[in-house]
C-alpha cells in the first residue's frame, strides 16, 4: 500500500517545479507586454513619420526667402509668414518673463514658504486642476480682463500675458517638482553652516532644482508657441500686411495664419499651410535647442 501513496505525492512537495511554472508565467507576461509597448512605440513613430513626410513632401517646395519675407495675401503666389514670424517672436517675449517669474515665484512660496494648512492645499489643488483646464476658457479670461477691462486692446500685451496664464499651472507644477527632488541633506548642511532661508533657497535650492525649472517651462513654451485658441477669443488677426512694432500693436501668430491657410478651398493654400509648418516646428526646435543647452550648462555646474 506504500506505492500508491508514493504516487499521491502533488507538485507541493517539489518546490522547485512550482518555481519554475511560475517563472514561466511572469517571463510570457513580460514578453507580452514589452511586445504591446514596443508596438505602440513603433505606431506612433509610424503615424509621426507619415505626418512629418507629408507637411515636407507638400511644404518644401514653398519654402523660400519670397515666403519668409512676404505678408499674408489672397493670392497663393505672394503670400508669407513674415508678419506671424514676428508676431510669435513678440508674444514670446512678453509671454516667457512674466509665465517664468509668476509660475517659479509661486512654486518657490508654496514649497519653502506656505504654511501647511487647508488653505494652502486649496491652493495647490485648484493649481494642479487648472493644469488641465481648456485653453479656451484661458481665451475667454484673457478677453474680459486684459482685452475689455484693462482695455489693451487686441495687443501683443494682451496675447501675451493670456498665454502666461494658460501655461502658468504648468510651470508651477513643474518648478514644484524640481524643487522637492533636491536632497534635503542639502538644506540641513546650509543650515547647519549658519544660512538663512532665504540664502539655502537663492544659493543651493535654486541652483539645483534650475534643470528641472528649466524643463517645466521648455514643455509649457511649446504649448504656447502652438495654441490658436485662445489667441482666437481675443481677437487676433489673420491677416495683417504690417510688422508689429512694440507690445501694444496688433499682431498674429504661426498657428493662426496657418489654420487660415488650411480653412481656405484652394489646394495652394495648403501646400504654404505646410510650409508655415515647417516654419513653426523649426522655430520650436531652435528654442528647445536654446532651452536644453541653458539647462544642461546649469546641470553640469550645479
Amino acid at each position: 500500500m506504500a506505492l500508491p501513496e508514493q504516487d499521491a505525492a502533488t507538485v507541493a512537495d517539489y518546490p522547485e517545479v512550482e518555481d519554475n511554472s511560475n517563472e514561466k508565467k511572469r517571463q510570457l507576461k513580460n514578453k507580452i507586454f514589452k511586445g504591446i509597448f514596443f508596438g505602440a512605440v513603433l505606431f506612433s513613430l509610424l503615424m509621426l513619420l507619415i505626418l512629418l513626410v507629408r507637411i515636407f513632401t507638400q511644404g518644401i517646395g514653398f519654402l523660400n526667402w519670397e515666403f519668409m519675407t512676404s505678408f499674408a495675401s489672397r493670392n497663393a503666389d505672394e503670400a508669407g509668414i513674415q508678419a506671424a514670424i514676428v508676431g510669435t517672436f513678440w508674444m514670446m517675449v512678453v509671454t516667457a518673463p512674466v509665465a517664468f517669474v509668476l509660475g517659479v515665484g509661486t512654486a518657490v512660496y508654496l514649497e519653502e514658504y506656505a504654511p501647511t494648512n487647508k488653505f494652502t492645499a486649496l491652493i495647490q489643488m485648484n493649481i494642479s486642476n487648472l493644469a488641465g483646464v481648456p485653453s479656451i476658457v484661458f481665451g475667454l479670461l484673457g478677453l474680459t480682463i486684459f482685452v475689455r477691462e484693462l482695455s489693451m486692446g487686441r495687443s501683443v500685451l494682451a496675447g501675451g500675458l493670456t498665454m502666461a496664464l494658460l501655461i502658468l499651472p504648468i510651470i508651477v507644477v513643474a518648478s514644484q517638482e524640481a524643487i522637492r527632488s533636491v536632497p534635503s541633506e542639502m538644506r540641513e548642511a546650509s543650515f547647519g553652516m549658519g544660512a538663512t532661508k532665504w540664502q539655502t533657497m537663492f544659493r543651493i535650492i535654486f541652483p539645483a532644482a534650475l534643470p528641472g525649472i528649466l524643463t517645466g517651462n521648455i514643455l509649457a513654451l511649446s504649448r504656447a508657441i502652438g495654441e490658436t485658441a485662445p489667441l482666437i477669443m481675443i481677437g487676433a488677426l489673420t491677416y495683417i500686411a504690417f510688422l508689429p512694432d512694440n507690445v501694444f500693436s496688433q499682431f498674429t501668430v504661426m498657428p493662426i495664419q496657418i489654420f487660415n491657410w488650411t480653412s481656405r478651398p484652394q489646394e495652394e493654400f495648403h501646400f504654404i499651410a505646410a510650409a508655415g509648418i515647417i516654419v513653426l516646428l523649426a522655430m520650436l526646435l531652435l528654442m528647445n535647442s536654446i532651452a536644453v543647452w541653458i539647462r544642461n550648462k546649469f546641470q553640469q555646474r550645479f
